[in-house]
C-alpha cells in the first residue's frame, strides 16, 4: 500500500510507523527543536528502503554546515539513490547530490523546480529556503515561499513554518510591516516555532526597535528549551542590548544562554564570534571568552568549506591572539578559490577579502582593512547570511576608518549609517566619534 504524508505526497518505501517517525521529524525541523535526526533514523530503522527518510537524514547533516556532517549526508545519499522514488523524491536526491559536491546554487535551483511542481512539499520549501539563506539570495528567500503560499492555509499542519519563512524573506527585502505580521501569526499558530520568532526579531533589528525587540523575545520563550536554534535567538536579544550600550546584559546573555561560545556547534560558534567581535569593536573587555571559542574553531582552520563560517573563525582567532590560526584560515581560503564547488566563489568574491581585512584590523593596519572592506561591502551578500549578520562588515569598516584617522571617510560612513539606521544609539555614537575626529584634525 502506498503511503502519503499529511499533505498527500507519496512517501516511497514507508509503512505507517516509519511515516509517523518521518512526519514527527519534519514537524520538529519546522520548529527547529527536538531531535529530528533521531526521527529520521527511527524511520530508516523501521523501513530501510524509505527514500525520503534517507533524504531527510542527508538534509539534516548538510544544513548545519558542520564538516563532520558531510560524510553522513553522502552515506545517506548513497543509501537512497538506488531506491524506488517519485519525481519529487528524485528531485530531493539530485539537489542533495549537488550540495554534497559543493554546488549550492544548483541545489537551490533543483529544489526550486521541486516546489514549483509540489508546492505542499514542506521539507522541500524549508531546505530551499535555507539554501537561499546560505547563498545570500534575498529575493528567493521571499519568492520561493510566496509561490507556494496559495496552496497552503491555516488548517494545514506546518502552515506556521511557511508563514515564518515568508516573513523572513519579506524582512530581508525590506517589507517590514508584512514581515512582522506574518511572523507574529506564525508564532501564534505555533509558539515553539523558532524561525517565525526570529523573523520578527530581524524586523525589530532592522527598524532599530530595541525595546520592542526585547519585549518580543522575553514575552515568548517557546522557542527556547529544546530548540537547536535558540542560541541564534538569544543572539538577537543580545544585539538589542548591545545597541543600547548595556554591555553587562550582553555578557550575561553570552555566558548564560550562548554557552560562552563553547557548544562546538558551528552555527552557535558563528553567533558567539559575531557577538564578541561587536563587543571588541566597542572596546569592551571580554576577558578570556575568546579562548574557548578559538579552541572550538581550531579543528576547522585548515579547510575552507563555507567562507561565511571562515570569517567568523577569523574573528575568534584574532580576538584570542591566535594569529597562526588566522593565517591558516587565509591560506585555506586561497586554496578553496582554486577548488571545486561554489565555495570557490564565496571565498574568492567576498570571504578572502573580509578575512584579510579582519587580520589587518587585528594587526592594527586599519587603512588596509578599510581598503579591503570598501571593495566588497556592496556585494557581501554573495557569501551568505542575513542583513543583520553582515552588518558586522560595515561596523568593522567604520571603526577601521575612525582608527586609521581617515576623517572624511569616517564622517561619510557614520552619516550614511545614521541615515539608514536612524534613531539608533550606535549610529549617534559613531557620528559623534567621527565629528570629534574631524574637530581634532
Amino acid at each position: 500500500m502506498t503511503r502519503h504524508d499529511v499533505h498527500g505526497l507519496v512517501l516511497t518505501g514507508a509503512n505507517e510507523v516509519a511515516a509517523a517517525h518521518y512526519e514527527t521529524a519534519v514537524a520538529e525541523l519546522q520548529c527547529y527543536r527536538g531531535d529530528p535526526v533521531a526521527g529520521a533514523d527511527a524511520a530508516i530503522a523501521q523501513c530501510p528502503d524509505f527514500t525520503m527518510a534517507h533524504a531527510l537524514r542527508a538534509w539534516l547533516h548538510l544544513l548545519g554546515t558542520e564538516p563532520d556532517g558531510l560524510p553522513v549526508a553522502r552515506a545517506a545519499l548513497e543509501a537512497s539513490e538506488h531506491l524506488p522514488a517519485t519525481d519529487r523524491e528524485r528531485g530531493h536526491l539530485a539537489s542533495i547530490r549537488h550540495l554534497v559536491e559543493g554546488r549550492w546554487h544548483d541545489a537551490g535551483r533543483v529544489m526550486e523546480d521541486v516546489t514549483i511542481a509540489y508546492p505542499r512539499d514542506a521539507l522541500g520549501l524549508l531546505v530551499g529556503h535555507q539554501i537561499d539563506f546560505f547563498t545570500g539570495h534575498s529575493r528567493m528567500l521571499r519568492d520561493r515561499i510566496a509561490r507556494a503560499l496559495p496552496h497552503w492555509d491555516e488548517s494545514m499542519p506546518g502552515y506556521h513554518s511557511v508563514l515564518g519563512m515568508h516573513a523572513f524573506g519579506l524582512e530581508e527585502n525590506g517589507d517590514y510591516a508584512r514581515a512582522e505580521a506574518a511572523g507574529r501569526r506564525g508564532v501564534e499558530l505555533e509558539p515553539r516555532d523558532g524561525w517565525s520568532q526570529h523573523a520578527v526579531a530581524h524586523v525589530f533589528e532592522m527598524q532599530n526597535r530595541q525595546s520592542d525587540g526585547i519585549a518580543w523575545m522575553r514575552s515568548n520563550d517557546g522557542w527556547a528549551g529544546d530548540s537547536f536554534f535558540q542560541v541564534h535567538n538569544w543572539w538577537h536579544l543580545a544585539l538589542y542590548h548591545l545597541e543600547l550600550g548595556d554591555f553587562a546584559a550582553v555578557l550575561a546573555l553570552f555566558d548564560d544562554q550562548m554557552a560562552r561560545g563553547e557548544s562546538g556547534v558551528v552555527m552557535d560558534m558563528v553567533d558567539a564570534s559575531a557577538m564578541l567581535w561587536r563587543l571588541h569593536l566597542r572596546n569592551v573587555d571580554v576577558g578570556d571568552r575568546w579562548d574557548a571559542l578559538a579552541n572550538g574553531w581550531a579543528p576547522m582552520a585548515t579547510t575552507s568549506a563555507y567562507a561565511f563560517n571562515d570569517v567568523h573563525a577569523m574573528m575568534a582567532f584574532i580576538g584570542a591572539g591566535r594569529r597562526d590560526l588566522a593565517r591558516t584560515v587565509v591560506d585555506a581560503q586561497r586554496n578553496a578559490i582554486e577548488g571545486p564547488g561554489d565555495n570557490a566563489m564565496f571565498a574568492g568574491e567576498v570571504g578572502l577579502a573580509v578575512g584579510q581585512a579582519l587580520l589587518s584590523f587585528g594587526d592594527g593596519d586599519y587603512a588596509k582593512a578599510v581598503g579591503l572592506l570598501r571593495h566588497v561591502r556592496s556585494f557581501a551578500h554573495r557569501f551568505g547570511g542575513s542583513h543583520a549578520q553582515r552588518d558586522v562588515i560595515d561596523l568593522t569598516l567604520i571603526e577601521a576608518a575612525i582608527r586609521s584617522g581617515d576623517v572624511r571617510l569616517a564622517s561619510a560612513l557614520a552619516v550614511e549609517r545614521a541615515n539608514r539606521r536612524h534613531e539608533s544609539p550606535l549610529s549617534e555614537l559613531l557620528v559623534s566619534r567621527a565629528s570629534a575626529l574631524s574637530a581634532a584634525a
